[in-house]
């Protein structure tokens, strides 16, 4: 299970340099990723049609990363600036109120909704460890719409929250629903890497993942999410608008995309 960042208040914001690998990191990601910028990537989740309007803060968004402390400052600035626009390109797919015509292009529409738009479901099943609380729901809530107890139970001991007991925290908690999206992100869940070891390469590819096309890239991050559906297969709308975010995203934080964006001709995750 992925260990929570102890927060120190520091006089100054700690760095940390390997000079064999000209690696930089910084425990902040707020010199990369300002609120002016965050809102310009997020440019209309606050707009009347979305129904989360209000909800996905920056302040929510850079407290939560606090609490992982290796999201968006492993690696050199390129690396960092990748993950960031990676993460925030999948959850807007994730979250999306644009349509192919939408006022400043679908790409601008991301974090439009805070929960399901249908969830008549109640998304539990059998399991000793996270046990189902009566009548609750764990339907998609958050930046990744994270789904089912078996996730819930986890990221809310990830957290220091019970979120088996009380689900609807992620879509009224801003900085709560933040850190499932990044328990998800920073944790591998075997077969699958993590998303954070794909987007930084520290991930090394198996024979068996390099048979089934897996190689670094944004495209395994789309398979390691919803790759059952979405992969392995002519690039479907959902990736087209996966890679589009990504795009815009890289573009804003002025790095280039890198290699492997669909994962047409991988097969999915066991």
């Amino acid at each position: 299970m992925l260990k929570l960042c102890c927060l120190i208040l520091l006089p100054l914001v700690s760095l940390s340099v390997s000079a064999s690998r000209g690696r930089v990191q910084s425990e902040d990601i707020s010199e990369i990723i300002s609120r002016d910028l965050f809102n310009e990537m997020l440019k209309h989740r606050n707009d009347a049609a979305c129904p989360a309007k209000g909800f996905y803060t920056y302040d929510a968004f850079i407290a939560a990363t606090k609490s992982f402390c290796s999201f968006g400052t492993t690696g050199d600035i390129d690396t960092r600036k990748r993950e960031i626009a990676a993460f925030l390109g999948q959850t807007s797919h994730e979250t999306t109120g644009g349509r192919e015509r939408a006022r400043d292009g679908p790409y601008t529409w991301g974090y439009c909704f805070s929960q399901d738009k249908g969830h008549s479901k109640d998304y539990c099943v059998a399991n000793q460890q996270w046990p189902c609380s009566p009548g609750k729901k764990y339907y998609g809530r958050g930046p990744i719409q994270i789904t089912y107890n078996y996730n819930y139970g986890p990221a809310g001991r990830a957290i220091g929250y019970n979120l088996l007991q009380n689900p609807d925290a992620v879509a009224t908690d801003p900085v709560i629903s933040f850190k499932t999206a990044l328990w998800f992100w920073m944790t591998p869940q075997s077969p699958k890497p993590s998303c954070h070891s794909v987007i930084t390469e520290q991930w090394t590819p198996s024979n068996a993942d390099s048979d089934a096309g897996r190689e670094l890239g944004y495209g395994v991050i789309t398979n390691i999410i919803n790759g059952g559906i979405e992969c392995g297969k002519p690039t479907p709308s959902q990736v087209q608008d996966r890679i589009g975010f990504y795009k815009r995203y890289c573009d804003l934080l002025q790095v280039e995309y890198g290699n492997g964006l669909d994962c047409s001709n991988q097969l999915p995750f066991a």
